[in-house]
C-alpha cells in the first residue's frame, strides 16, 4: 500500500513552520497513544504513521528533500540517505518512538507505563553540529562531476585524551543521581491516570558518568577547535542549490560523541554563451542573412569546446538545431544518471541597422524577386511558433 503524504498525515500545509507540525505531532500522538486505544491495531498504525511523518518533517534536511523527491528522497533505510527506514525492518521501534516524546512532551514519556517509565533508559550521545560550505561549479566540472577539497575550521577529537575529557587514565564515575542510567524519572497525576516521564539527569547531563578528572587539553569536553581537509566528490548533473552531504564530516561530537555532517551547497557559475534548462543546454545562434539563404558551416560552443553544425539553404529564424546528447547529465532522487540531455541552437537571423549604396541597390533589385517574397504558410507557422512561447 503506497505510504500517505507526510503533510497530509499530521493535518498539516506545506508552508506549516516547526512550531506547527509539533504540536500536529502532539496532537496525533495523544489521539493514537497505544494505551489510549487498548487492542485497536488501526490506532497503533496511525500513532506509527504520525511518528514517521514528524521524525522525516521535524528534520531541515530530510524535509526538504522530501519536498523535492517526496518519499523516494528520505526512504532507503538509516545506512542510505538517512531516510526513515520504516518499521520492524532495521528502522524505528516503538521504544525508538518514545525517545521522542522528550522534544514533544518534555521529557522520555509514556501513558500509564506503556514503553515508557518501565523501559530501558538511554545514556546521552552527543552528537557535533553540521556545517555547510558552497562550492561554485562550471558546467563543464557539473558535466563530468568533480573531487573538491575544502579546509575546514571545525572542531576535531582531543588527541590528548582521544576524546574521552578525561585527564590521563583518570576515567569517570557512575552518576551518584541516576546511577548510570542517564535519566530520571518522575511520577505525576494527569487526565490519562498516572504519568511517568523520564527527563536528563541533571548532575551528568544524560552520560551516567561524571569525570573524575577533566583533560587539561579540552576542559573536559573531549573535543577541541581545529582543521581538516576533507575530500568531497560532487557527482555528475547536480543544479543550483542541491545539497550533497558527506556523513560524518562536520564537527566533533563531545566525549567521543557522534560527528555532524558536511553541507555542501551547490552554486553554478553562469556560462557565457550556454544557457541552462535542467539537463538541456541552449545557444542563440545568430546567423547571416546570406548564412541563412545559402547554408553553410557554423561554429558553436559547447561544453567540451567547440563543434560544427550545418545550415541548410533557407534556414528561417526561430529553427530550433537539436545536437542530442550534448546537454548535462540526467540524475535521479538517489543521484544516479539517467542519460544526458541535448543541446538546442536557436536560430535568429541578423539584419544590418545600415547599408551602403552597392548594398541598398542590389536589395532593391531583388524586392520585386517573387523567391524573396514572403511565403504566407511559413509565415503563418513562424507566428505559431513564437506565440506559443507565450501560451
Amino acid at each position: 500500500m503506497a505510504k500517505r503524504d507526510y503533510y497530509e498525515v499530521l493535518g498539516v500545509t506545506k508552508s506549516a513552520t516547526a512550531d506547527e507540525i509539533k504540536k500536529a505531532y502532539r496532537k496525533k500522538a495523544i489521539q493514537y497513544h497505544p494505551d489510549k486505544n487498548p487492542g485497536d491495531k488501526e490506532a497503533e498504525e496511525k500513532f506509527k504513521e504520525a511518528a514517521e511523518a514528524y521524525e522525516v518533517l521535524s528534520n531541515p534536511d530530510k524535509r526538504a528533500r522530501y519536498d523535492q523527491f517526496g518519499h523516494a528522497g528520505v526512504d532507503g533505510g538509516a545506512s542510505g540517505a538517512g531516510g526513515f527506514g520504516g518499521f520492524g525492518s532495521g528502522g524505528m521501534s516503538m521504544d525508538d518512538i518514545f525517545s521522542m516524546f522528550g522534544d514533544i512532551f518534555g521529557g522520555h514519556s509514556g501513558f500509564g507505563g506503556f514503553g515508557g517509565g518501565g523501559g530501558q533508559a538511554r545514556q546521552r550521545k552527543y552528537r557535533g553540529s553540521d556545517l555547510r560550505v558552497k562550492v561554485k561549479l562550471t558546467l563543464k566540472e557539473i558535466s563530468t562531476g568533480v573531487e573538491k577539497k575544502f579546509k575546514l575550521k571545525k572542531y576535531v577529537q582531543c588527541s590528548h585524551c582521544h576524546g574521552t575529557g578525561a585527564e590521563g587514565n583518570s576515567g569517570s564515575d557512575t552518576c551518584p543521581t541516576c546511577h548510570g542510567t542517564g535519566s530520571v524519572t518522575r511520577t505525576q497525576q494527569s487526565i490519562f491516570g498516572m504519568v511517568q516521564t523520564q527527563t536528563v539527569c541533571p548532575q551528568c547531563n544524560g552520560e551516567g558518568k561524571i569525570i573524575k578528572n577533566k583533560c587539561q587539553e579540552c576542559g573536559g569536553e573531549g573535543i577541541v577547535y581545529g582543521e581538516e581537509v576533507v575530500t568531497v566528490k560532487i557527482p555528475a548533473g547536480v543544479a543550483e542549490g542541491m545539497q550533497v552531504t558527506m556523513n560524518g564530516k562536520g564537527n566533533a561530537g563531545k566525549h567521543n560523541g557522534v560527528p555532524g555532517d558536511l553541507l555542501v551547497l551547490i552554486e553554478e557559475e553562469k556560462h557565457p554563451e550556454l544557457i541552462r534548462d535542467e539537463s538541456d543546454l541552449i545557444y542563440n545562434l545568430l546567423l547571416s542573412v546570406p548564412t541563412a539563404a545559402l547554408g553553410g558551416t557554423v561554429e558553436i560552443p559547447t561544453i567540451d569546446g567547440k563543434a560544427k553544425i550545418k545550415i541548410e539553404p533557407g534556414t528561417q529564424p526561430g529553427k530550433v538545431l537539436r545536437l542530442r546528447g550534448k546537454g548535462l547529465p540526467n540524475i535521479n532522487s538517489y543521484g544516479y544518471s539517467t542519460g544526458k540531455g541535448d543541446l538546442l541552437v536557436n536560430v535568429s537571423i541578423y539584419i544590418p541597422e545600415t547599408l551602403t549604396k552597392e548594398e541598398r541597390q542590389a536589395l532593391e533589385k531583388w524586392q520585386e524577386s517573387e523567391n524573396f517574397k514572403p511565403n504566407m504558410t511559413l509565415k503563418e507557422k513562424i507566428f505559431k511558433k513564437f506565440r506559443s512561447l507565450f501560451d
